[in-house]
């Protein structure tokens, strides 16, 4: 089985047991910042000749960065971080825009040929492990065909998120439905939509609603921002003089490398400070916040959280835009509880009647494993939910299946690159013993169950009832990316795992 890399497409050849399905070492559920990553895992570091594909159910690479395309999109993490550490982020943005990251992903595909490797429009539906074929059969819808097609794999990532994409989270606005004006979320922006000269509600606090408000006030003739309490706001800048000084005096390919490792303890240091000592993280937060604020517009109620620093994530604010936009007098905070909706106007407990034009829902995302595909082991189905995750990143009784997941406090691609080279390590592991099937187990009974995620955000609510379980040990959630790193590399795996 191979895929020539001379085509712009992907060519299959070979089947299983002559029975027409295609068939890969390793197949890779998902074109995004997680999938493109793997892929360069299994070519660099993976058994030599190891045959993979990438399946991905839209019609473009990106994930995240191709499906939205709301006012202002862009990264929430720092680029140094979020980016490739086999192709460094080299522009001057820190929280880069939408279409610069999926531009970057591509070129970054193309780069080490990963591109020939992906099946778009490739939406899988359902996946079972046959422990008598030892191999992963799924059923596929593709384009121009009218019943699923079948593939077979040794192994499956899955580079699927943790979010839904059909459908965003549902919150309870009362009287939405009355409102006759536009009512937008921002995962599905219609495209080209014209706001221009119009008043805009966008109802939330997190990390959308903070980038939407100064993108959208250059063109409408007002933006307010309505929540119902407030979050942490952030200032990131771009131009840092230690930046420019590395640059200016290394090596590109050395000041790269210093550049990511000090983002990397940048932001591990300011996390464990944050939690270690609230109350200081809070008057450093308020004292920069003020600075950037307008006379009118006050730090409490509006930007004063009910919460210590990092039990949910901060706000990035690129380059204080969001600031700049309040003191331009062209955006503005509103702090209360909505009472009703009407046709016109969204009024408040507290007596305050704003009259939108168009309402900007801005209220989260609704979490989903898996992509949404149904998974089943010889034939019987299971939940992600009743699962322990080994090293987050396989499942409890499932064979030869990762899960690709990042951090909560930093950059998303750190975690998934920690999983892409913990299964190339196991690969390895394989070879030698002989084996060709590597499952998860849990020895005894009584363990802990730990939440996969802490932050304490809205959307993850529900966490328990959508992730797998976390434990301790082998089975405790991604933390601490320097350890988890070591683990990776070094760590055990002989506990908890057991090789066929």
């Amino acid at each position: 089985m191979a895929i020539t890399r001379s085509t712009t497409k992907p060519v299959v050849s070979g089947s299983d047991d002559n029975d027409g399905a295609a068939y890969f070492d390793a197949l890779i559920i998902g074109a995004g910042i997680s999938g493109i990553n793997a892929a360069y895992r299994i070519q660099t570091d993976g058994p030599a000749e190891m045959t993979y594909a990438i399946l991905e159910g839209r019609d473009s690479l990106g994930g995240t960065w191709d499906l939205f395309r709301y006012p202002g999109i862009r990264s929430d993490s720092d680029m140094f971080t979020f980016g490739f550490p086999w192709n460094p982020w080299t522009r001057k943005e820190m929280l880069a825009s939408g279409p610069l990251i999926k531009n970057y992903m591509a070129e970054s595909a193309q780069s080490q040929g990963i591109d020939h490797h992906i099946l778009y429009r490739h939406r899988v539906i359902s996946a079972n492990w046959s422990s008598v074929r030892q191999n992963w059969e799924f059923e596929v819808s593709v384009p121009d065909k009218e019943e699923p097609v079948t593939f077979r794999s040794r192994f499956v990532l899955l580079g699927t998120g943790y979010y839904d994409y059909e459908e965003p989270l549902k919150t309870l606005i009362p009287g939405i439905e009355n409102f006759k004006g536009k009512i937008i979320h921002p995962q599905f922006w219609p495209k080209d939509y014209d706001y221009t000269d119009k008043e805009v509600v966008v109802i939330g606090s997190g990390a959308t609603a903070v980038t939407i408000v100064p993108s959208m006030a250059d063109r409408a003739r007002r933006v307010t921002m309505l929540q119902r309490s407030p979050s942490y706001v952030f200032s990131l800048w771009s131009n840092g003089l230690l930046t420019s000084l590395l640059f200016a005096i290394l090596p590109k390919a050395v000041a790269n490398y210093l550049h990511r490792v000090i983002w990397l303890w940048r932001s591990f240091l300011t996390t464990f400070l944050c939690r270690k000592f609230p109350a200081l993280a809070k008057a450093v937060v308020k004292h920069l916040t003020i600075k950037q604020l307008p006379p009118d517009i006050k730090w409490d109620p509006n930007f004063k959280p009910r919460y210590n620093p990092w039990e949910q994530r901060f706000c990035a604010c690129a380059d204080g835009d969001f600031f700049a936009a309040l003191r331009s007098g062209k955006a503005d905070v509103v702090t209360g509880q909505i009472r009703t909706v009407t046709e016109t106007t969204i009024e408040l407990e507290d007596g305050q009647t704003l009259t939108p034009d168009v309402i900007v829902t801005a209220t989260g995302l609704k979490l989903r494993f898996g992509g949404g595909i149904q998974f089943a082991v010889d034939g019987k189905p299971f939940k992600w939910s009743d699962k322990f995750a080994w090293r987050a990143a396989m499942l409890q009784d499932v064979p030869n299946l990762l899960f690709l997941t990042g951090y909560e406090t930093t950059s998303w691609t750190l975690g998934a690159d920690i999983s892409s080279k913990l299964f190339v390590r196991i690969l390895r592991e394989m070879d030698k013993k002989g084996a060709s099937v590597v499952v998860p187990r849990v020895k005894g009974k009584g363990m802990e169950e730990r939440p996969m995620m802490s932050l304490s955000s809205t959307y993850l609510k529900n966490v328990r009832e959508v992730l797998p379980r976390a434990g301790e040990g082998v089975w405790s959630p991604k933390a601490n990316y320097f350890v988890d790193l070591a683990r990776a590399k070094w760590g055990s795996l002989s506990t908890g795992l057991e090789f066929l």
